[in-house]
């Protein structure tokens, strides 16, 4: 997959092509419609799949400050993406100059200067400065300039509207397979593994240790996981039980996630994780020591194999 940043000075491999557009945060069931729709669309006319997208996310932009709120980061929206045929990722920097833009000039310089065909579109999107233009604008603009457009309706599942902000309320609730039937997949979290403080390995339980900065924080607590290393020597799929908190036995500063792989023996520092939340399985706790700390963590094992091995 191509990744294309600037939509002043395109290739012209990287021009015409039929793209959803989007934050695509999570790459959630609707955001997959809408890509279908892309693709669908990239097949009748014989043009490559994109999708367009920004990073930051513009309400990361306009709100730096706010509490994080990103399901996914831009290296595990485009890992999503790749896995769904995205050929060309135009993911755009959202700057001072994009956010000015006005809707035409949105249109203008951004669709006709990236030489898209066909773009596709949520009902609910809107752009352009002060997100002042509609569906209708972009559907005016395109017969004016020659571009398609094509508007996705907005998907319901079973408990309503599918969206990102619902699938952090499951999230946030605990509830990792609300939030996965909703997303058409596991929710991952993805990052590096850092060095630890190796009480882990003290305890006999040693762990990969990742920073969540900048994603949306799910309920603290231990879950069931299932775990891609995606490079290094140890690459390949796992099983394991991790830990996503602020360490209480410990004085944790700074939430991490903390995963032990099940009959792993290897060094992971440096590699590259995907941690997918499959059930969580209890709160974070002080304990009255380390004895009774350990029996947890075996009892905590031996749960989240069970869940696994049922999968």
């Amino acid at each position: 997959m191509r990744i294309v940043r600037d939509y002043h000075f395109v290739a012209p491999e990287n021009r015409g092509a039929c793209v959803a557009i989007g934050n695509f945060d999570g790459v959630h069931l609707g955001h997959q419609s809408v890509i279908d729709l892309a693709r669908a669309a990239a097949t009748e006319i014989g043009a490559p799949l994109g999708v367009l997208t920004f990073e930051p996310h513009p309400r990361e932009f306009f709100a730096p400050d706010a509490p994080a709120f990103r399901l996914t980061s831009a290296a595990a929206r485009a890992h999503r993406l790749q896995k769904l045929g995205v050929e060309t990722l135009y993911e755009l920097n959202f700057n001072t100059a994009l956010a000015a833009l006005s809707p035409r000039d949105f249109a203008e310089k951004v669709i006709k200067g990236l030489g898209l065909r066909h773009v596709v579109v949520g009902g609910d999107f809107h752009f352009g400065k002060g997100r002042a233009g509609s569906v209708a604008d972009l559907q005016a603009f395109g017969a004016e300039m020659g571009f398609g457009v094509t508007v996705a309706p907005l998907l319901r599942g079973e408990a309503g509207n599918v969206s990102s902000t619902a699938i952090r309320e499951a999230l946030t609730e605990g509830r990792p397979r609300d939030a996965a039937a909703m997303l058409g997949h596991w929710h991952r979290i993805e990052g590096t593994v850092v060095t630890g403080d190796q009480r882990g390995r003290d305890l006999g339980f040693p762990t990969a240790n990742m920073w969540i900065r900048g994603l949306q924080q799910p309920k603290f607590g231990v879950y069931a996981v299932l775990v891609d290393v995606l490079d290094g020597p140890h690459k390949g799929q796992y099983k394991g039980a991790a830990s996503l908190g602020m360490r209480p036995m410990f004085n944790g500063q700074e939430p991490n996630l903390e995963t032990y792989f099940f009959d792993f023996h290897g060094d992971l520092y440096g590699a590259t994780l995907s941690v997918a939340l499959i059930d969580y399985l209890r709160p974070e706790l002080r304990f009255d020591g380390l004895d009774a700390l350990i029996a947890q963590m075996d009892r905590d094992c031996d749960e989240a194999r069970a869940i696994l091995d049922a999968l």
